[in-house]
């Protein structure tokens, strides 16, 4: 008898099998399988973000409890600095300065101390951001999750404690002669408005901060210039009135000068509409939704690079 021998190569059901001669890629394509760290679709981002959102509330105030937590007087410096700042920049500017012009006392104070607190709020969340990835590289390394939840929280860290901040310049409106009206609860959209805004420049900021650390070192600078150029101290419209107009409608219409000028429009009795620029509430929705929507586009496109190198 003869015996025949196969050299081919035969399956078990006598076909070869149908991933034979794929790529590794089209492999892993065709079982369901994706690189390891991949950036997600901008839907399906979102989509995880959302299912993150009680750790987003949760780390933030986690962060605002520790930060203050090796003070003697613990929270309250949330409420100190700003005051601190408000003293120091009324003497400067009120006292020494005269920048008060056209403002009785009762306008001036709150007027200022209104302005230091809601450009704080800016001002914090931006530092906050910058710090964002590059500061918390030990979590971003070692789990899995939405980078941009930092950032997020980072800036609803700094709503709270404007909030709780809150509390002090309602009594210093109230005691310099600005009691409660409706136009009080204005407070509430310039408030969500100006915290869009603030999210999405922490965004901004911490794909910024997470590339280039030394950013964080240069921030300062530039928010205090941003700062002194947002009218702070002083009514832009009065302080400029010999300078060409263009320059105080420039710096007018700037973000941080916008929400300052409607939280004051809300709080303070004898600031009135003529304060404000033409069609300021339709800038201050644009500036909230540009920056929003835009931050938080600019932070996903680099999202599968924060942490590495």
């Amino acid at each position: 008898m003869s015996e025949t021998t196969h050299d081919e190569p035969v399956t078990l059901s006598g076909a070869a099998s149908p991933d034979e001669g794929l790529a590794p890629a089209e492999l892993a394509a065709r079982h369901g399988l994706s690189v390891s760290g991949a950036r997600p679709g901008l839907a399906e981002y979102v989509r995880q973000l959302w299912g993150r959102r009680h750790f987003i509330v949760a780390f933030s105030q986690a962060k605002l409890t520790a930060q203050y937590s090796q003070a003697k007087l613990g929270q309250l410096w949330q409420v100190a600095t700003p005051l601190l700042n408000a003293a120091v920049y009324f003497f400067i500017f009120g006292v020494i300065l005269e920048a008060d012009r056209g403002m009785s006392r009762e306008v001036y104070v709150p007027f200022l101390v209104t302005g230091v607190f809601v450009f704080t709020f800016t001002q914090s969340s931006v530092m906050a951001g910058v710090r964002a990835i590059s500061g918390n590289l030990g979590l971003v390394r070692a789990l899995h999750f939405p980078r941009a939840s930092l950032p997020i929280s980072f800036s609803l860290q700094q709503l709270q404690q404007l909030l709780f901040s809150m509390i002090v310049l309602f009594l210093v409106a109230i005691g310099f002669g600005s009691y409660p009206d409706l136009s009080w609860l204005l407070i509430v959209p310039v408030l969500a408005l100006q915290f869009l805004f603030n999210t999405g420049l922490a965004l901004i900021m911490a794909r910024a901060g997470a590339k280039t650390p030394d950013l964080a070192q240069l921030m300062p600078f530039v928010m205090r210039t941003w700062m002194y150029a947002s009218g702070v101290m002083f009514s832009i419209p009065v302080m400029l009135a010999d300078k060409p107009q263009w320059v105080a409608t420039v710096l007018q219409w700037n973000p941080a000068a916008i929400y300052m000028d409607l939280m004051r429009f809300a709080l303070i009795d004898g600031y009135g509409s003529a304060n404000l620029p033409d069609h300021v509430w339709a800038a201050a929705g644009g500036w909230a939704v540009l920056f929003a929507v835009g931050g938080f586009v600019y932070f996903w496109k680099a999202e599968e690079r924060y942490g590495r190198g």
